[in-house]
């Protein structure tokens, strides 16, 4: 499929990039390098996100270009979706009558474009815009390198995460003589939160509860407008959770507006949550996913919890 994706790009001029909305580090730095390696190949590329870059991700490299928008408009002769798993999930308009190229690395991955290249061994989408500007011999710059560093470090969780292992710390290598800065990156992503996040986490440690090898925790809507807070003050609030000696599972839930709640998943590899945000219509990873339920709290907490009790095993 690396070849298909390759011959779609060298037969066309324009592109437009984008990812899911929210987007995560995987997400923007996979987006930010994929529009660069276009470019270096005489390409014309813009990256276009619903939600624009999170304030955490701003010092990235070309991060500045990302246009934040609702459609997408333009003379655009193809689109190139990274880690997303329907154009539904862009929350973008615009793009359902363009020629769709999909990368995702994702097991909950879905052929939804007319060149769907998913590949669940990846462990990020970083690595395999990585492996597409290795094909199409664009030379990786400092800045193509810190963007695509980046993906690879927050998508493996810190390299924590299982499925890392030895070809994702020679890739990383691979970054790091090419211009990465491994210490800046994560100053850059763990050391820059806002005081609204701290804020928030607070009322997310009082709301903390355990019930065996589960942990979870939630804020409502009320609590993020008391600190001001954004949905992005939210991100890496369930790894707290997790963080718990006895905890193998945790789930944070994020009320929406609209009385629904965003939940984020992550296990320490024993239980797959992939499989359990699949079954109320999300995906991800099977130690990082998510999905949205309707509540109030005790029904969407409800559900969540029953499904981690009896939760899929990794095989």
């Amino acid at each position: 499929m690396l070849q298909d994706v390759l011959h779609q790009i060298e037969q066309r001029d324009r592109f437009v990039l984008t990812s899911h909305a929210r987007p995560d580090g995987d997400a923007i730095g996979s987006a930010l390098a994929c529009c660069q390696v276009l470019r270096a190949m005489g390409k014309r590329a813009d990256v276009v996100l619903h939600d624009g870059v999170p304030r955490i991700y701003r010092a990235l490299p070309f991060a500045d270009q990302v246009l934040q928008a609702n459609r997408v408009s333009g003379n655009y002769e193809a689109a190139i979706i990274l880690e997303c798993d329907s154009i539904h999930r862009t929350r973008l308009e615009g793009l359902e009558h363009r020629f769709l190229i999909s990368i995702d690395h994702h097991v909950s991955g879905r052929p939804f474009a007319h060149v769907n290249w998913i590949d669940p061994q990846a462990v990020a989408t970083g690595e395999m815009v990585f492996r597409l500007a290795r094909e199409a011999g664009t030379p990786f710059s400092p800045e193509i390198a810190t963007c695509l560093y980046t993906a690879l470090m927050t998508d493996t969780g810190s390299f924590m995460f299982e499925g890392t292992n030895e070809y994702t710390f020679a890739l990383a290598r691979e970054l790091v003589l090419a211009g990465a800065d491994p210490s800046h990156c994560a100053r850059s992503i763990y050391f820059a939160h806002s005081v609204a996040k701290m804020r928030l986490l607070g009322e997310a440690l009082r709301n903390l509860n355990t019930e065996s090898h589960i942990g979870w925790s939630w804020v409502t809507q009320e609590q993020m407008r008391r600190w001001d807070a954004k949905d992005e003050d939210c991100e890496g609030l369930v790894n707290y959770v997790l963080s718990i000696g006895e905890v193998e599972v945790s789930a944070f839930l994020r009320e929406l507006p609209d009385g629904r709640f965003r939940v984020s998943l992550r296990s320490k590899g024993k239980l797959d949550v992939a499989r359990v945000a699949e079954h109320f219509g999300g995906g991800g990873h099977p130690c990082a996913s998510g999905c949205s339920l309707d509540g109030p709290l005790p029904h969407a907490l409800g559900q969540i919890l029953e499904m981690l009790r009896h939760g899929p095993v990794v095989q």
